[in-house]
């Protein structure tokens, strides 16, 4: 839950492009309106080789991940030998299933205005999430879009412990979080209200 400084991501596609070396980003959290834009691509304005995506595929009701390459791979695969599989890679079997839902969740993902919804719910989120700046044990606080971090302060000798506790008693509550290690990371349904918002930080703040 790092947010890459301004500029980052644009010197990093340079480099890339100079030395021939492949870009890929990671859109499984980012992907499909996380950001108020179809992707961070798009939101960031930086084109990568290579994009991995998942969960908002299917909602996360069914497995499905896949990748999107640039006409460059595309091509470079395209020109094996005649009659040879032109990308040869590893499956158990077809998720007919998957497809299906993945396609279904595309058109209600665009039908329902969930691609750009983030951005008019991002700054009530912000204000949500920095309402715990000074509470004890608060070390920083970092969003974007319907993307939001809270880093704790490790206990002495024993971090992620913190975290972990933070989990529980917000799970007493009746809120799922996600931790990793002493960072509280977040990333809620995009068909979030306000007073849900309301509910996800006055939970957190009283743990």
């Amino acid at each position: 839950m790092l947010i890459p400084p301004k500029g980052y991501l644009e010197r990093l596609r340079s480099i890339c492009t100079r030395h021939g070396i492949l870009l890929i980003f990671d859109e499984v959290i980012t992907g499909f309106g996380r950001l108020g834009s179809p992707f961070g691509t798009s939101f960031f304005g930086v084109q990568p080789d290579m994009i991995t995506m998942a969960k908002g595929l299917t909602n996360g009701a069914v497995p499905m991940g896949a990748v999107a390459a640039s006409d460059q791979i595309y091509d470079a695969f395209m020109q094996g030998p005649e009659g040879a599989i032109e990308l040869f890679h590893g499956y158990t079997y077809p998720r007919t299933r998957s497809l299906r839902r993945g396609h279904r969740d595309a058109g209600n993902l665009s039908q329902e205005g969930l691609l750009t919804r983030a951005n008019d719910m991002a700054a009530y989120w912000a204000d949500g999430l920095h309402s715990l700046k000074g509470l004890p044990h608060v070390i920083d606080l970092r969003n974007l879009g319907l993307i939001g971090a809270v880093e704790l302060d490790p206990l002495p000798g024993k971090p992620g412990l913190r975290g972990y506790n933070t989990f529980v008693r917000a799970f007493e509550k009746g809120l799922l979080l996600r931790v990793t290690g002493d960072i509280v990371a977040m990333s809620p349904p995009l068909i979030i209200e306000k007073q849900h918002i309301d509910q996800v930080f006055g939970i957190l703040g009283a743990c």
